[in-house]
């Protein structure tokens, strides 16, 4: 369903022309920049300003199955939608805790390449957290930052079938990340009735303005601490059928 400042000590101030530009700190091949260049911020309000609009435009419907939005509710969960419902997914958990304690925020789980630091900073825009890595990148290093996110009692947000598929098929992550924090998974449909649909690999979702909503929250799932390599399988296939149950296609 966070881009970090790197402190370096201080030094011999260096004249401007011979001052190096920030480059991109590499991690087991993985890219992370330092800081978005300012076309990167550019573009992250741009699509906040965008998404921010178009949600205001929606007609909204929600369902709450996991009898989740009562008023006061503190409960911290991991939020589960498919990779291609990400454009609304910030709207959604606005929505979805609006009744909620001041203050309530959520960490994302967001690729560690290039491309993913215009979501890291949309997120953060949204007042969320980005927490970098995914299955194949950096992934050690993203489940201790999920752990510490949740121990400031942040919701965790993350798409099963992200970064890069197959489409609507959950990857074990977000089950090893409710085997880590504790945290029971709350999986979530996102079906809308007037859609953009990207040539991307998961076919990405972009509402119409003034299109109908309808948002699915599932029953909890919850994952024990301790469980073997089957168990896991099963909760994973489990999440799987949920999503599917509750994303209309």
């Amino acid at each position: 369903m966070p881009a970090q400042a790197h402190l370096m000590p201080d030094s011999k101030p260096m004249p401007p022309s011979a001052t190096p530009r920030p480059n991109p700190r590499t991690r087991s091949g993985v890219v992370v920049p330092e800081r978005p260049r300012w076309h990167g911020r550019l573009a992250a309000r741009l699509i906040h300003g965008m998404l921010t609009g178009l949600a205001g435009t929606l007609r909204w419907e929600i369902r709450d199955g996991a009898g989740f939005m009562p008023e006061g509710n503190r409960d911290r969960v991991i939020f589960a939608t498919w990779h291609n419902r990400l454009a609304l997914s910030l709207p959604v958990y606005q929505r979805l805790t609006r009744l909620h304690p001041p203050g309530r925020r959520f960490a994302g789980l967001v690729s560690a390449s290039r491309d993913g630091g215009l979501l890291a900073r949309t997120l953060e825009l949204f007042g969320a957290e980005a927490v970098r890595g995914s299955s194949s990148r950096r992934g050690a290093q993203a489940l201790r930052e999920l752990i510490s996110a949740a121990r400031r009692d942040c919701d965790i947000a993350v798409t099963p079938d992200g970064p890069r598929g197959p489409k609507y098929r959950a990857q074990e992550g977000a089950i090893l990340a409710a085997q880590v924090t504790g945290l029971p998974i709350v999986p979530v449909g996102i079906n809308l009735g007037w859609r953009w649909a990207l040539g991307s690999w998961d076919a990405f979702q972009i509402p119409l303005p003034f299109s109908r909503c309808e948002v699915r929250v599932g029953e909890r799932l919850v994952v024990p601490r301790e469980l073997d390599a089957a168990r896991r399988e099963e909760l994973r296939i489990e999440l799987e059928h949920r999503l599917k149950a509750l994303n209309r296609d």
